[in-house]
C-alpha cells in the first residue's frame, strides 16, 4: 500500500550533491552546493544544474556564463554541506573550508583542487522555471586526479570515495551491485571433465 501526498514534491533520490565553483566579474571565486544536477546529453557532452534565483551564485553564473562542477567525496562532505547553507555574499567559502581554488584549463573559472573530478562548463541556455532556473551547459573540459587513472586512461570512480544525497542526508556509496549490461551478459560455462595435469595421462 502506498500513501498519496496531497502536494507533490521532489522525491527523486538519491542524487549527487556536487560543489559548483564559479566567480564574479572581478575573478573572486565562490562555491555553491547543488543537489539538482544531471547529465542531459552525451554528444556534445552536456549537463544541467538548477539554482534558486535568490542564491548569490545564480547571479554570478548568469553574468559570467561559466561554472565548474566538482564531484564530492566523503572527505568533502562537511565542506559541501557548509557551502550549501552559507552564502558567498557573507563568507569566503574557499578560505572557511580550507579548499584550494584551481585554474580551469579551458575556461576562466576556478576549480576545487581537492575534488577528484572537475567538469568545466559553459552555459548554453537558461530555462527560467519557478523557484529555480535551469542552467544547461556544455562540458568543455574534464580534469581528473591522476591517482585514480589506470594505464589505459580509465578513471576508477569506485576508488574516489564519492557520495550521494538522499532526502536531506549524505551517504557514502555502498558496494557495487553490477556493471552496465550485466543483466543480459552471457555467463561463461565452466568446462566439464578432468583437467589435464602436466606429467600425467
Amino acid at each position: 500500500m502506498k500513501t498519496t501526498f496531497e502536494k507533490p514534491g521532489n522525491f527523486l533520490y538519491p542524487v549527487p550533491a556536487v560543489m559548483v565553483s564559479c566567480r564574479d566579474d572581478q575573478g573572486k571565486p565562490n562555491i555553491i552546493t547543488v543537489a539538482w544536477a544531471g547529465t542531459v546529453c552525451s554528444d556534445p557532452p552536456m549537463l544541467s544544474i538548477s539554482v534558486r534565483k535568490s542564491r548569490y551564485s545564480h547571479e554570478l553564473i548568469r553574468k559570467t556564463g561559466v561554472f565548474v562542477v566538482n564531484l564530492t567525496t566523503e572527505k568533502l562532505v562537511k565542506a559541501a554541506d557548509f557551502c550549501g547553507v552559507r552564502s558567498g555574499r557573507e563568507v569566503d567559502k574557499f578560505r572557511e573550508c580550507g579548499l584550494t581554488p584551481g585554474k580551469g584549463k579551458v575556461l576562466d573559472c576556478p576549480t576545487i583542487e581537492e575534488s577528484p573530478v572537475s567538469l568545466e562548463c559553459r552555459v548554453k541556455q537558461v530555462l527560467e522555471l519557478g523557484s529555480h532556473d535551469l542552467f544547461l551547459a556544455e562540458v568543455v573540459c574534464v580534469q581528473a586526479e591522476d591517482r585514480f587513472l589506470d594505464e589505459k586512461g580509465r578513471f576508477h570512480m569506485e576508488e574516489a570515495g564519492l557520495t550521494a544525497y538522499s532526502h536531506g542526508t549524505y551517504y557514502s556509496l555502498g558496494h557495487a551491485l553490477g556493471t552496465f549490461g550485466f543483466s543480459v551478459k552471457k555467463t561463461v560455462k565452466k568446462q566439464k571433465g578432468r583437467k589435464h595435469r602436466k606429467g600425467k595421462s
